[in-house]
């Protein structure tokens, strides 16, 4: 069911960084959760009732776009927010003509993507203790 009473918004990067900490990597100091290229990223957020509740940052190359620290508050997962933000990324993805979207998706969380024909590569890693894989859609 899709969520009623929100807005996206395209946001500075630092209103990201308190979303991205405290889902993400609550653990580390926030400037771990802060990306060296986030200057040149276009940062995303959903808000209800004005509150930003989930963040996504985008970072394009010539063909392909990258999404990068998407997260929601916990409380808010479950309710549809995240899916009705990476669908407005998708959209974004197509409309700027990009031939694919990617981004480095927590193993545990694969499932969420192909829900929207992300397919997963043979590309995996670890960071801070979390087994990564790269998850990509064509356009």
């Amino acid at each position: 069911m899709a969520p009623n009473n929100f807005n996206i918004r395209q946001i500075e990067a630092f209103e990201t960084w308190p979303i991205r900490h405290v889902v993400m990597w609550s653990d580390k100091p926030i400037n771990y959760v802060q990306l060296k290229n986030d200057m040149f990223g276009k940062h995303f957020g959903l808000f209800v009732d004005d509150k930003i509740v989930s963040v996504v940052s985008l970072f394009g190359g010539s063909k392909e776009i990258q999404f990068r620290k998407f997260a929601t508050l916990k409380e808010y997962q479950g309710r549809g927010y995240g899916t009705v933000l990476l669908k407005h990324i998708i959209e974004i993805a197509k409309k700027e003509g990009y031939q694919k979207l990617w981004c480095n998706a927590r193993v545990n969380k694969t499932a969420f993507y192909e829900k929207f024909h992300f397919k997963q590569t043979d590309k995996q890693f670890v960071k801070g203790g979390i087994q990564y894989v790269i998850v990509e859609k064509d356009e």
